[in-house]
């Protein structure tokens, strides 16, 4: 397992529907870059930021934040707590 230092977090993107509201299927080239992951492991905090956010949120994350990687066969991305925008409830 993976353990992020200070205020970062490791998510796991959560894919985009292969269809849209109306019923078109995507292909896998017009389809966008999931916005949208789990976390899966969170840092201790720092005394600047504490964590927000808990192993088992789903959250938005900014398009462009964090470090993709691949750990156990899992594709993972290492993140600063401050490039995710809301945690969905």
């Amino acid at each position: 397992m993976i353990r992020p230092l200070g205020a970062r977090v490791v998510i796991k993107k959560i894919e985009a529907e292969e269809k849209t509201q109306g019923g078109l299927i995507l292909t896998s080239q017009s389809k966008e870059a999931p916005q949208y992951a789990e976390v899966v492991a969170v840092g201790p905090g720092t005394e600047e930021e504490p964590m927000e956010v808990k192993v088992g949120d789903k959250v938005v994350f900014s398009k462009y934040g964090g470090t993709d990687i691949k750990h156990d066969g899992e594709e993972l991305t290492i993140m600063r707590q401050s490039d995710i925008l809301a945690v969905i409830e």
